[in-house]
């Protein structure tokens, strides 16, 4: 169908927020186990928070939240700390980059509204200027309605290498502010990037797309039909689990793995551009994070417990133990409590490449944090040695673990804030602060905290194996078979 007979509709705004990336390059803060996405970087809210809010209008609808099946208690507990309650958390079974995901999206929308417009965002993005934004997305969905897929082109600031460009084309009559697409652009090399900044026909592309689901889902059967067959079917098999929609497994993990852009946005004729300045930043490193943070007078940006002396131009953050840093210039240093990171800030986008070599070297570091989060709460270990382990568990109230055995380890848990209910065997025991209850090898166990405040307690673990898949779930409340 060519644009001049699509149907121009009044289709409400659909918030899509992607929630599937790691953010390897904000390492060591960012790890899959719990990445960028979830941490409070700008404000007291995380990223993902204030892409969420970003979203909350009266006039938009529900917002989809497509996620990582290992993330979606966390994007639940995130979202309803900041009253968000409405949102549909559908969890991919694989990761397919965003041309699936999206797709996905578009097809639960288009089962009650198929001339909804769509309007896809990343999750982990900053947006310094909401109201301009919220001007320009208006821009952007007068053009979607008439069938266009609009993206945002954020105006450059500097010669960027780091993002892919879009050249602009001639404008949209019917769309003021909004201009067809002339093409994509790579990411540039130096040269390229200073080239496209002296020209206004380029913008950064930001990743963020806006068009009517019937419209997009109609480009991705063009271009990719074996995406939308197999994407299609597994929206259509999906189940309910809990407040989740889980997508069926078999017809999504054969989608292929290609991003929207690849899929759809390089090669329709209805892609337009909207160009924007409302202070975007996909936050894509640490050097990106010190330029879009406050500052001291010494071009110093810094996070937690940290002290400098004739520092310049440095980014320096701890989540833990107290950093100092004394005469350097133009470093980034990032300690958490099992991790430190220096790098120059001219190499922040070379984190990633440590992050592999870590992976390689077969280091947990690389991926999961100290403190593993699950649905009932978090629990981080303390201290590790030959045949025993201490961790720290935290129980939210009215939260249970799964029940239980281990074949390799025995328990022994102490109480140090709350109160819990312990279920060994055939018992059920009330732990109350400062008592502790033993767990041998085998026993069926379960611990839950029945009160209004946290439980936290010591655990210390010893046998000759004490991994995290040492254990037999016979009942859990989050529909988890394993660890």
């Amino acid at each position: 169908m060519s644009l001049s007979e699509s149907r121009p509709g009044e289709g409400t705004i659909i918030p899509v927020i992607l929630s599937g990336g790691s953010g390897s390059r904000l390492w060591p803060v960012s790890r899959s186990s719990f990445p960028k996405q979830f941490w409070p970087l700008l404000s007291d809210r995380t990223l993902l928070q204030e892409t969420a809010l970003r979203g909350l209008r009266p006039d938009f609808g529900a917002p989809i939240v497509v996620c990582n099946e290992a993330h979606r208690f966390i994007i639940a507990e995130q979202l309803r700390e900041i009253g968000v309650d409405n949102a549909r958390i559908v969890l991919e079974p694989s990761a397919r980059n965003s041309a699936p995901a999206i797709a996905a999206a578009a097809f639960i929308v288009a089962e009650q509204d198929p001339g909804a417009v769509l309007w896809v965002m990343a999750a982990d993005a900053a947006i310094d200027n909401p109201e301009a934004l919220y001007g320009t997305l208006e821009i952007a969905a007068t053009a979607a309605r008439q069938g266009y897929i609009a993206t945002f082109g954020i105006t450059p600031t500097k010669p960027e290498t780091g993002y892919g460009y879009i050249e602009r084309g001639a404008p949209i009559d019917t769309a003021p502010g909004a201009f067809h697409v002339s093409r994509f652009r790579e990411k540039p090399d130096l040269a390229q990037a200073q080239t496209f900044l002296s020209s206004r026909e380029f913008s950064w592309n930001s990743g963020m797309f806006v068009a009517r689901a019937d419209i997009l889902l109609g480009e991705i059967e063009r271009f990719e039909p074996d995406l939308h067959a197999n994407v299609g079917r597994s929206v259509e098999a999906r189940l309910s689990d809990m407040d989740f929609e889980r997508l069926a497994e078999d017809a999504f993990s054969q989608s292929p793995d290609i991003s929207i852009d690849y899929a759809v946005a390089e090669r329709t004729e209805r892609a337009a551009v909207v160009p924007a300045t409302f202070g975007w930043s996909d936050i894509g490193s640490w050097d990106a994070l010190w330029e879009i943070s406050p500052k001291d007078d010494q071009g110093n940006a810094t996070f937690g417990d940290v002290f400098l002396d004739g520092a310049r131009n440095c980014y320096v953050r701890s989540d833990g133990v107290v950093a100092t840093v004394t005469g350097v210039e133009d470093l980034i240093v990032v300690v958490t409590d099992d991790a430190v990171m220096v790098s120059h800030r001219d190499r922040a986008q070379d984190v990633k490449k440590m992050v592999a070599r870590l992976t390689q070297a077969g280091r947990t570091e690389a991926r999961n944090h100290n403190r593993m989060y699950r649905p009932w709460g978090f629990y981080e270990s303390l201290i590790q040695g030959d045949r025993f382990q201490v961790k720290r568990i935290h129980v939210d109230p009215g939260h249970s673990l799964s029940l239980q055995k281990h074949f390799h380890r025995a328990e022994h848990w102490v109480v140090v804030a709350g109160t819990a209910i312990v279920t060994r065997d055939q018992d059920e025991i009330m732990v109350r602060e400062n008592e502790s209850v033993y767990l041998p090898l085998g026993c069926v166990h379960r611990l839950s905290n029945p009160g209004k405040i946290a439980l936290t307690l010591i655990e210390v673990q010893s046998g000759p194996y004490l991994g995290e898949d040492d254990i037999v779930r016979f009942d859990d409340n989050y529909a988890r078979h394993r660890s």
